[in-house]
């Protein structure tokens, strides 16, 4: 899969600098070519907030594909929010 894809929607990785999963995904999804904000919550208290809102919960990393969003990092999930019905987590 391409950055075809997701580029037609916003990708958002909400991040700790401690966390190996955040890594992974920042890795897959540059090697992968998409493009994607990342959100470092150990500093942005406002990015905590909209975490904390979306998922309930401190736990990173969470993707968010427009409003879609995954916690945790699985690359089968992330390839799902992108191509797959709309769902909240």
């Amino acid at each position: 899969m391409g950055p075809s894809a997701g580029q037609t929607k916003r990708i958002t990785v909400y991040t700790t600098p401690v966390c190996p999963y955040c890594e992974h995904a920042k890795a897959y999804l540059i090697e992968h070519g998409f493009e994607f904000t990342e959100v470092d919550v150990s500093i942005d208290r406002t990015g905590l907030r909209e975490l904390v809102t979306m998922t309930g919960q401190h736990g990173v990393p969470v993707i968010r594909v427009g409003e879609k969003a995954i916690v945790g990092w699985h690359p089968d999930r992330f390839r799902e929010l992108l191509e797959g019905p709309t769902r909240r987590i």
